[in-house]
Order: structure tokens, then C-alpha cells, then sequence
């Protein structure tokens, strides 16, 4: 499965979610609805321990998707029994970063 089957399912199933869910957020898993969230943390931590490394979507139903740029990378933080999504922290310039 890819995620760009994914993303063609959701596109399939947009009116029904903006009808069911709209503002909520969505896990969608080999191109069925897996769940619907009341925000983003809870779906990311739902779809990471139910489905690992993926792949699968997570989007807020009534918005558009989000485009990263490729070098931003978002990995887990486990802490205080939540998950929670940080980016990576910048180069540290007194140690040469770039």
C-alpha cells in the first residue's frame, strides 16, 4: 500500500467525511477510514500504535493537504505517556552547524 493510494481513497471518500467529520481529523489505512480524532495528537498516536511506520494518511477532514518542504522531517516524542510530533532541532552554531 502507498500513500498515494491513500490520499486517492480520502479524495474518494471527502464528501462523506466533510459530512460526518468535518474539522476533525482522520487516520485512513489501507484506503478505509481507520478513525476519526477531535485533534492531531490523538490520531498521530492512535495510527502509530496501530499501524507502526505506516503507511498512512492523517488529515483534518475540510482542509487542504499540507506540503512540507523535503527538508523538514517530523519524528515522535514519547513523554508524559503522550506522543507528541516535534521537528528537528535546528544546527547548533557553536558547534559548526550549518
Amino acid at each position: 500500500m502507498s500513500l498515494t493510494r491513500e490520499m486517492a481513497a480520502y479524495d474518494e471518500m471527502r464528501r462523506s467525511l466533510e459530512a460526518d467529520h468535518f474539522g476533525e481529523w482522520v487516520i485512513v489505512h489501507d484506503e478505509l477510514l481507520a478513525g476519526a480524532y477531535a485533534d492531531f495528537e490523538s490520531a498521530a498516536e492512535d495510527a502509530v500504535r496501530r499501524f507502526g511506520r505506516g503507511p498512512y494518511l492523517i488529515r483534518r477532514v475540510g482542509e487542504g493537504p499540507v506540503t512540507l518542504p523535503a527538508s523538514v522531517r517530523y519524528g515522535p516524542v514519547r513523554g508524559q505517556g503522550r506522543l507528541r510530533l516535534r521537528p528537528p532541532a535546528p544546527p547548533d552554531e557553536d558547534r559548526g552547524g550549518a
